[in-house]
């Protein structure tokens, strides 16, 4: 009888124990929920306010992380013979107040020993040498340390000719922020900066991606001003159809910033004119490269892009499209490694000059 008074309080002390763990396990699972909403909710207002607080208070901190040269492919852009480029200078040209552009100046391969050592004069005074003089407009990714931008850059150089490779700005170590009318800006500015500087040579503008809008808004600008280009190039073009596929062209400039997850790009006043309706307008030799295996831009608009520069006045003579078999595998950035380019180069500037 004892014993069975025992074990039953026994099991009457387990019950409660077991009731009383149970409530804490509750407690605990109820509190730590609450903790998890108040830190979410805390999270999530930390992230809306830093767009517009961080900005104001700390510049420096935002001009370190857009433009640290960690994030940029782990490179000094100021040191291009660091990249082999020992023919090339570095510097830095202002396009307007508040903006300085990164440019990389690689001047024609049998000018590389006389380029050791030599200062920014020496470069500017070269581009009067009379050996043509390409500006090349880049896409929409990374700087002008890319690999196939450095491709470019040696091609036109090893044929001769100067190259002239710009970060736009809000790219590479260039400041400010990107927009389609701002990139026109700087191509404007640049092609001014070295036509004063060339003298008589030829200056030919290749664009390539959205570069491509930005050559072609940039050559109609300069026909309107009476100052046309002596030549472009678009490779890899695309119509206006590409923003139905991608998107706005510089969300990844915001994507920098963990906090711009919550704050959508502003919106341009006015949007760049299409390089359909550019080529309508243009007047300029024209030359369009473009692999039939491009992805990002399909060569079924490189086609469009034709039949509208055709329509315009006087093309028959002034416009050609030239294709690379997609088997060759150049996809949107690789039309640089093809043998036959060099000799599609010295023939478009050849005609130039007969022009």
């Amino acid at each position: 009888m004892m014993r069975r008074r025992v074990d039953g309080a026994a099991a009457s002390d387990s019950t409660e124990g077991k009731s009383g763990k149970d409530k804490a396990v509750k407690v605990r699972a109820r509190s730590s929920w609450r903790v998890w909403i108040k830190w979410t909710f805390l999270v999530l207002c930390v992230l809306y306010a830093a767009p517009r607080i961080i900005p104001r208070l700390f510049p420096a901190f935002v001009q370190h992380m857009v433009y640290s040269h960690a994030i940029l492919w782990f490179v000094d852009l100021s040191r291009p013979a660091d990249l082999a480029l020992n023919h090339t200078i570095n510097m830095y040209l202002s396009s307007e107040e508040g903006i300085t552009l990164g440019v990389w100046h690689t001047v024609p391969e049998h000018k590389w020993k006389e380029a050791q050592g030599k200062d920014l004069e020496w470069y500017e005074k070269s581009l009067g040498d009379g050996s043509p003089v390409f500006i090349y407009l880049h896409a929409n990714m990374h700087n002008r340390a890319a690999p196939h931008r450095i491709g470019v850059a040696n091609l036109l150089s090893s044929l001769g000719y100067h190259a002239v490779v710009m970060d736009y700005r809000g790219f590479g170590d260039s400041t400010g922020e990107p927009t389609e009318n701002g990139l026109i800006t700087d191509s404007l500015y640049l092609y001014h900066w070295v036509k004063v500087r060339s003298k008589d040579s030829l200056v030919i503008i290749w664009g390539h991606s959205i570069g491509t809008l930005v050559a072609t808004n940039t050559a109609v600008k300069l026909q309107e001003q009476g100052n046309p280009a002596d030549g472009v190039m678009i490779e890899g073009a695309f119509t206006d159809a590409i923003n139905e596929k991608y998107g706005p062209p510089f969300t990844w400039f915001y994507l920098k910033f963990p906090w711009y997850f919550f704050s959508a790009p502003p919106k341009e006043s006015k949007r760049a004119e299409s390089n359909a309706d550019n080529l309508k307008k243009m007047k300029t030799p024209l030359l369009m490269l473009h692999a039939e295996d491009d992805k990002g831009t399909p060569f079924t608009m490189a086609q469009e892009l034709y039949s509208a520069a055709r329509s315009a006045p006087n093309s028959k003579d002034r416009v050609k499209l030239v294709s690379f078999d997609g088997s060759l595998g150049y996809g949107h950035s690789g039309l640089y490694r093809d043998p036959a380019l060099p000799g599609i180069l010295r023939e478009f500037v050849k005609s130039l000059t007969d022009h």
